[in-house]
């Protein structure tokens, strides 16, 4: 059995168009996207908890981490979008694009960009939507962190828009 590179049968990137421009989004480095997932595999535990009812004794993350967040899954295209002056909720969409694509897959990040991270029209995938949103969550002051679970269906996903 012969293995083929896998840069010839993934392609990694992410290209995000706004105002006429595209953006590439260059792929995150393993370190990166490890942390990526293990925050998306936290939030969508978070959102689990509050649409069960309960209330989540911590928040996915900060605020100043919520910008590291967006600069680590952008690259490079997080200073060419501050450099063109594109507009926060903008960036806000492309970072959390990014970071689906990351570390969810890319048919949920084009899903999410699609619809401007609108609920209603992203409801064909709640768990990445809840993921998403739940980075947000209010936090208790228990100071207690839990051990994130997986979130459902996010094994096995493509990680190009080929399917491959």
């Amino acid at each position: 059995m012969a293995l083929r590179d896998l840069s010839e049968v993934l392609d990694p990137e992410l290209l995000l168009p706004i105002r006429g421009k595209t953006y590439q989004v260059p792929p995150v480095d393993a370190e990166t996207g490890l942390r990526l997932q293990r925050l998306a595999e936290h939030a969508a535990k978070l959102a689990r908890a509050v649409d069960a009812g309960n209330e989540p004794d911590t928040e996915a993350l900060g605020d100043d981490n919520e910008l590291d967040l967006y600069r680590d899954a952008l690259g490079s295209a997080y200073e060419q979008m501050l450099a063109d002056k594109v507009p926060f909720a903008w960036l806000k969409i492309a970072g959390i694009t990014a970071w689906l694509h990351a570390a969810v897959g890319a048919e949920q990040a084009e899903a999410y960009w699609n619809t401007a991270g609108n609920p209603e029209a992203f409801a064909g995938n709640r768990e990445a939507w809840r993921a998403a949103r739940s980075t947000r969550q209010p936090a208790l002051q228990s100071g207690t962190n839990p051990k994130p679970a997986p979130p459902a269906g996010t094994t096995g996903q493509p990680s190009s828009r080929t399917g491959r």
